[in-house]
């Protein structure tokens, strides 16, 4: 029997209440959902914990923790409870990241403890669009990465994750886990790039998350010597049209505040800003 108000570690049984709250914002919620969807409630297939917060009995709110700690349609007093539960378990995850109101509070909590972070960034603009550009071509070039291209696409992953992140995906396990993630996307269709005559690549992107209802546009990257030249806007519209035509009818991503060439990019291909993440590194 649940108390009028308490947070518990979910199991697989719990599956259709945690869908039905993620279900509550498709486009924010796209990553956890995709997760579950695949590998439901089971924390050793999940890659973590889900925590659910129940007011008068009912499900209403959730937090992932796993590689990240991500807050989920999180009321002030659920994000009391997560924090309190992160708290007694000790930091476990390399980034704090979600809905930039309920994760700032969840760090403010955690600070005391968890912090000093190696990086804060507290307003990144989320957002979504659900058609093609009028202004802009698609790429005819850019294309769905190859199984036997990975080690060609390899490099420009590892570039754009230490740029975007400030660290090296390759630290720690020698890059085995994130190596499994560039050749799961590959494979699965999800990664798109232009190479040149010499098949260096030029522009490259991944659907990361992807549900029926959204999915989420990552790892957006142009050869720094290619950069300028007007590559980034047709590639992005490429993507965009693989993923209304094949994936989803939303098509979503998140941007950091201070990267105004990629906003302006976005802008061009007709995202729309719909609301924010906050991302805490560690």
């Amino acid at each position: 029997m649940l108390t009028q108000t308490t947070s518990r570690v979910l199991e697989p049984s719990d599956l259709d209440a945690a869908l039905a709250v993620l279900d509550r914002d498709p486009v924010a919620n796209a990553f956890v959902t995709a997760r579950v969807q695949i590998a439901g409630l089971d924390p050793w297939r999940l890659g973590g914990e889900m925590w659910g917060w129940y007011e008068d009995g009912i499900l209403t709110s959730l937090c992932y923790a796993g590689a990240n700690l991500v807050p989920i349609c999180a009321t002030p007093r659920a994000v009391r409870a997560f924090a309190d539960r992160a708290r007694r378990a000790g930091r476990r995850c390399s980034s704090v990241v979600g809905p930039a109101e309920a994760t700032a509070e969840l760090w403010r909590l955690l600070e005391p403890q968890w912090g000093p972070a190696r990086e804060v960034r507290a307003h990144q603009p989320l957002l979504v669009t659900d058609r093609m550009p009028e202004a802009i071509a698609p790429d005819p070039y850019v294309r769905r990465v190859r199984k036997d291209e990975l080690e060609t696409i390899m490099p420009a992953c590892v570039a754009m994750f230490t740029e975007e992140v400030g660290v090296s995906p390759l630290a720690g396990d020698g890059g085995l886990l994130y190596q499994a993630r560039v050749a799961e996307l590959v494979g699965s269709g999800r990664s798109f790039a232009r190479f040149d005559a010499d098949g260096n690549v030029v522009f490259k992107a991944e659907i990361g998350a992807a549900t029926d209802r959204a999915c989420q546009i990552q790892g957006v990257w142009v050869a720094p010597e290619h950069r300028g030249r007007g590559v980034a806007a047709p590639g992005m519209a490429a993507v965009l049209r693989y993923a209304l035509a094949d994936v989803a009818p939303l098509v979503s991503l998140y941007v950091n505040d201070f990267n105004t060439a990629a906003r302006r990019t976005y802008d061009r291909v007709g995202f729309r800003e719909v609301g924010a993440f906050m991302s805490v590194l560690f």
